[in-house]
């Protein structure tokens, strides 16, 4: 996957006279925080510099991340069609462009983000880009969601791993108070994000929400440690991309995890894909977590026919074609 065109030409218009030796150093200091998981009271973007780095090293794999989260919502829900979003720790406004590209008749956005440097870039890049009329607002996403009104729909991507514990029952009732139809939550695809998404989506089901995708059920996760659930999409690196990781190779994994609950009960339910196939001569062995809430490897061979032919399409994190 790679960014949209306008998007990815805004990034290098506004990198382009950056040197790069500050870009690396900027985005080493960036990748290391969120490896850390810290959470020491600092914005992990305050600074332009940091803000820069992040455009160039990480905006293409979470824009992969959060695209391919609603592309799932998309596919369970296919008559969704939000006009009205609300994005809490908004960034650059990654979700934003992933939803205008999913959704063109996106009417109305509001986009929460504490960071004066992301807002500002954010605006930059959206304006004369973005379609929806667009309300940028400061805002600490753990204090400051009083005066807000619902949306259709709401989001929260890369954003629970930077906030206390203790913080995140309050957000996620509040998120949830604030979601007209469907809310999606995002995460680095970590035993530590996948633990953080179990509690959201816990948390959602006790107050009357549908969990959409990625689970075909609303039973207890089948997966147990070491395993845990989580994806992959694979990100094209710009050569700007490149110079700045330092990196040779012209694409990169990015593991992510993520809940989609709304208050509409999901159309129908189907087995997903939740490790990589193994395929071999005349087979292919897919793990699927299965509608009845379990979870396990399934041969498919020849003699399945046409169902054969679907599974060996399939990739991690697809749903099997009933």
């Amino acid at each position: 996957m790679e960014l949209p065109a306008p998007l990815r030409q805004g990034v290098e218009r506004l990198l382009e006279t950056t040197p790069l030796p500050a870009l690396r150093q900027a985005a080493k200091t960036l990748s290391d925080r969120y490896r850390a998981e810290l959470r020491d009271g600092r914005l992990h973007m305050a600074e332009e510099m940091a803000v820069k780095a992040y455009l160039a090293a990480r905006l293409p794999a979470t824009y992969a991340a959060v695209h391919t989260s609603l592309d799932a919502l998309a596919d369970v829900r296919p008559g969704f069609a939000p006009k009205t979003l609300l994005d809490v720790g908004a960034g650059p406004g990654t979700v934003l462009w992933a939803a205008s590209d999913l959704w063109p008749d996106l009417e109305q956005a509001v986009l929460i983000e504490a960071s004066a440097a992301v807002r500002k870039v954010g605006q930059t890049l959206a304006l004369d880009a973005i379609a929806a009329r667009t309300d940028w607002r400061a805002g600490d996403v753990t204090i400051d969601l009083a005066d807000l009104k619902p949306a259709d729909l709401v989001t929260c991507a890369y954003v629970l791993d930077e906030i206390a514990p203790a913080s995140l029952p309050k957000l996620v009732a509040r998120l949830w108070q604030l979601t007209g139809d469907t809310l999606l939550i995002v995460e680095p695809g970590t035993p530590a994000g996948w633990q953080r998404i179990l509690a959201v989506r816990r948390q959602l089901l006790e107050a009357g929400a549908h969990v959409l995708a990625p689970c075909p059920h609303e039973a207890p996760c089948p997966l147990e440690p070491p395993d845990w659930c989580h994806f992959s999409r694979r990100v094209a690196r710009s050569r700007l991309h490149r110079l700045t990781k330092d990196a040779d190779v012209p694409w990169e994994d990015e593991k992510f995890i993520y809940v989609a609950a709304s208050r509409q009960p999901a159309v129908s339910r189907a087995a997903r894909v939740v490790a990589p196939p193994k395929s071999g001569s005349g087979k292919v062995v897919l793990k699927l977590c299965q509608p009845d809430g379990s979870a396990a490897e399934t041969l498919f061979t020849k003699r399945d026919g046409e169902l054969f032919k679907a599974a060996r399409r399939l990739d991690w994190g697809d749903v099997l074609p009933k």
